[in-house]
């Protein structure tokens, strides 16, 4: 099976060197670019998020390259340093990673609802770039196909969460409530909304920094007050909890910043972005107290998380070779096309000789010809595809080389 793919993930790496293979939208649809345009690639696609980023690859045959190499190409890494923080994964180890994954079971927070829409998007990107292709467009979408049962069909004690909702519940059983606490959230993309929603249904005050050059053009969570984004530091010192979760490249919060600002209370700073949206430094200070997204890992485990995840694992082993039936038919559709071609030319053949002799005008008979040529590929259809339906895989390509040989000159 030609499919490739190599990841970095909060498991191996920490954020600081996370960040230093992440991904923008922009510079996503660049490196895809680049990636098709090498030599037996087919096609791509890439997974960047705050707990990891993958490459995907759909490859011919006997391609030898290296997605690693390309990554570090494309970062200006130097490869010797980074090899140990990720992994590559080919073929039914892949697609079983993928499924998996996509079903929040490879998730820093246990079946957590964000992945499901991340790889969804992930398709998408490529998909608009025209990187993708038939292999990987089919795998992903199966995969969204199979998270979607677990996420119906399988209850789990920490489903419906977020890394949010882990950090306000570690918060919690240090004694931190947040019933009534004023709080910020610095950034209103999907992760800053899920996280003044969260606040807020905590019993927070929550204000949320919108970029001045958008400010009428945005909605922010129900419930919420709005600043500009320029008012951050002077809103801190009324804060008690601040989140930053942006995609900027650049701090949101520096240490020279917070000490401007002249807090005169303690403050907890969660920092969710990938890279990093606040200074390391800032922890340093007095009376601050910062965490980052790795902070919140969680490793329980308890028998009914066992049940769950075995319900789960038998989802998508279904799904998953209902993917292998497809990956494994899509290369005998040509032939199956040629077998029925053949068999409608025979059929014919044999039909002309009546059709010479009955009494029709030349038109009506062109016509009834081409009704009895659909009807007979869709008779031929039917019997090959049944056929696939009802055989194991193996069985079925002998049929298929069996009918194969009966018009074999």
């Amino acid at each position: 099976m030609s499919i490739s793919m190599i990841g970095i993930d909060y498991s191996r790496a920490s954020v600081d060197i996370r960040a230093q293979f992440s991904f923008t939208k922009k510079n996503a649809v660049t490196a895809l670019e680049h990636l098709k345009q090498k030599t037996g690639i087919l096609g791509g696609v890439l997974l960047s998020t705050c707990n990891r980023m993958e490459l995907w690859a759909s490859t011919q045959e006997d391609w030898q390259g290296s997605l690693y190499d390309f990554l570090c190409r494309e970062k200006g890494r130097e490869p010797e340093e980074f090899q140990d923080y990720f992994v590559q994964r080919t073929g039914a180890e892949a697609v079983e990673h993928l499924f998996y994954l996509t079903s929040g079971l490879k998730s820093q927070i246990l079946a957590e609802d964000q992945i499901i829409t991340q790889v969804k998007d992930a398709l998408a990107l490529s998909r608009e770039a025209y990187c993708t292709d038939n292999v990987l467009e089919v795998l992903f979408r199966k995969a969204v196909t199979g998270a979607k049962r677990v996420k119906t069909e399988v209850t789990f004690s920490r489903g419906n969460s977020s890394v949010i909702h882990q950090a306000i519940e570690k918060l919690k059983e240090q004694g931190y409530e947040l019933l009534g606490k004023t709080c910020m959230v610095i950034g209103n993309g999907e992760m800053g909304k899920v996280t003044a929603m969260a606040l807020r249904e905590a019993g927070a005050k929550v204000t949320v920094t919108v970029r001045q050059y958008r400010s009428g053009m945005v909605t922010i969570p129900p419930g919420c007050d709005r600043i500009n984004y320029g008012e951050r530091v002077g809103f801190l010192p009324k804060c008690d909890l601040a989140v930053s979760a942006t995609a900027s490249p650049n701090f949101t919060l520096t240490r020279e910043l917070l000490e401007q600002a002249g807090l005169a209370k303690e403050l907890i700073l969660i920092d969710l972005a990938v890279p990093r949206d606040m200074e390391p430094a800032i922890g340093e200070l007095p009376g601050i107290t910062l965490y980052d997204i790795d902070s919140f890992k969680i490793t329980a485990d308890s028998p009914a998380l066992r049940e769950s995840m075995e319900k789960a694992g038998k989802i998508l082993a279904e799904e998953i070779e209902d993917f292998y039936n497809w990956y494994q038919g899509r290369e005998l559709i040509p032939r199956i096309q040629e077998i029925k071609a053949e068999a409608v030319e025979d059929f014919n053949l044999r039909i002309m000789k009546i059709l010479r002799k009955t009494p029709m005008e030349d038109t009506a008979r062109e016509e009834l010809l081409q009704a009895m040529d659909h009807a007979a590929g869709n008779v031929v259809n039917k019997m090959i595809f049944g056929l696939r339906d009802f055989l194991e895989p193996k069985e079925f390509i002998s049929c298929v080389e069996g009918l194969e040989r009966l018009y074999e000159e």
